[in-house]
């Protein structure tokens, strides 16, 4: 009697199996950061205001306007006295550098944040199911993840991921990659090792779209440990919540203002065209039209949709822009995390939503203390928000960046904790915002005044 009654009642119970199945589905699809671990150079790496100076003077081919732009530029750059430089560089060995200096520069990172990953979590090597390794201008055989599966020995099976050319919003494309791993794997670990070779591609001509890059442009590096287990959500820092990529390679303009290049003479460098704040712009607002709509209330979209809307019935159009409409991003975002790709670009993005000196001074600090560090810079900047104990439970931090190609990618992460942990910033954030910025550079090189659109780049 009791075996009929289960069998009459298999109809009613599959349809609740199906939606245990699909709930099981959709919480293993889940994107947890278990931990991050920003990589610190030692103290003797550390190039101030007069070292800077001293390696502008080494170069040979400069002349003297070249010498007198190169210092204004970094003047306008936003450093600080304690950005780090890789060892050939400090050493005065840029004009000739071997591979082994790369590979150094790369290894001094790898090794310091993977021990500190596998310390801090308890997660061991051996159970990593899926490795991204992020080094846009460094190719090497074997790849440079090989060389960290090597190291701890890792795992057969291990999901192997290593990218190049992805530039300074190539973090954001390795956990992407990492989101759609983890619809195929069950309670996977991942990590996501993310910097820039800048040993081998300090420029050391004379051209002065290409000198730039070496004023901005400084050594740092991060580990990120992502797991989808829903099981290990209580010990996790953050949820993915969206990423929106958007890529303009198509636009000659676009995909010709970042690149890798030779000068006249053959020297390699990286190219930065005066189009690129055009190119960063577009990919910003095409960006921005894809992922507001997943993050922002109903209430803020409908409010634009409907203020846009009568402003073009009323016919109240005025060139320039004025009197348009805006989103208020601060109805769905708590936090802002921007790449510190140079003063104009923080600048550009506070102006176009609309945010305050508070919300992009994360990015700002981040950059007067560490410099561009490319792809790593965006955890930088979300180590200064929790050493300033700005994140909180439930908390949304909206990181946005930008790369050549030209690409522009963002994503919103849910604090899933109160964060407090000690970081990389510990030992300096006690004296950030300090009261007044000193700009080092302009105190000791500010007499230099010579007007250039190339300085505006940044």
């Amino acid at each position: 009697m009791e075996i009929h009654m289960w069998l009459c009642a298999l109809p009613l119970l599959y349809p609740l199996f199906l939606l245990w199945k699909v709930f099981e589905t959709w919480r293993e699809q889940a994107c947890y950061i278990m931990h991050y671990e920003c990589f610190n150079p030692s103290d003797d790496r550390k190039v101030d205001t007069e070292f800077c100076g001293e390696i502008i003077q080494r170069n040979k081919n400069l002349g003297l306007k070249e010498y007198r732009f190169l210092l204004k530029a970094i003047v306008s750059s936003g450093l600080g006295e304690e950005t780090y430089a890789p060892r050939n560089i400090l050493m005065g060995q840029e004009e000739n550098p071997t591979l082994r200096d790369a590979i150094l520069e790369m290894e001094e990172f790898f090794w310091d944040t993977l021990d500190n990953l596998f310390s801090k979590t308890g997660v061991s090597p051996k159970e990593i199911d899926i490795l991204v390794v992020n080094i846009s201008m460094l190719a090497t055989q074997p790849s440079l993840a090989a060389r960290i599966i090597n190291r701890y020995k890792m795992r057969e099976d291990l999901k192997v991921y290593n990218l190049s050319g992805m530039g300074c919003s190539a973090s954001l494309v390795s956990i992407n990659i990492v989101q759609a791993m983890f619809k195929s794997y069950k309670k996977a670990f991942a990590i996501v090792m993310t910097s820039e070779s800048l040993a081998p591609n300090w420029y050391v001509g004379n051209n002065r779209s290409m000198i730039l890059a070496n004023c901005l442009f400084r050594s740092r590096g991060c580990a990120i440990l992502l797991t989808n287990n829903s099981k290990l959500k209580h010990r996790a820092m953050f949820e993915l919540k969206c990423l929106v990529r958007t890529h303009l390679g198509a636009n000659d303009e676009a995909y010709g203002c970042c690149l890798q290049t030779e000068d006249e003479q053959g020297r390699m460098g990286f190219h930065l065209s005066k189009e690129l704040p055009k190119s960063a712009t577009r990919a910003f607002i095409e960006n921005l039209k894809v992922i507001a709509p997943k993050i922002l209330p109903m209430m803020e979209l409908a409010r634009f949709v409907v203020a846009s809307y009568a402003r073009r019935i009323k016919g109240s159009y005025v060139k320039g822009g004025a009197g348009r409409p805006t989103i208020n991003f601060k109805t769905g975002v708590d936090h802002f995390c921007v790449h510190t790709g140079g003063t104009a670009v923080i600048d550009g993005v506070e102006k176009n939503l609309g945010l305050s000196k508070y919300d992009l001074e994360p990015s700002r600090m981040t950059l007067h203390r560490y410099g561009n560090t490319s792809a790593s810079s965006l955890w930088y900047v979300l180590g200064y928000m929790e050493a300033k104990k700005r994140l909180k439970k439930g908390d949304t931090v909206l990181m946005i960046s930008f790369g050549a190609g030209f690409k522009c990618n963002s994503c919103l992460w849910k604090v899933v904790r109160d964060l407090e942990d000690e970081n990389v910033w510990k030992d300096c954030i006690a004296s950030y915002p300090p009261q007044t910025l000193v700009n080092p550079f302009m105190e000791k090189y500010g007499w230099i005044n010579e007007e250039d659109p190339f300085s505006k780049v940044f």
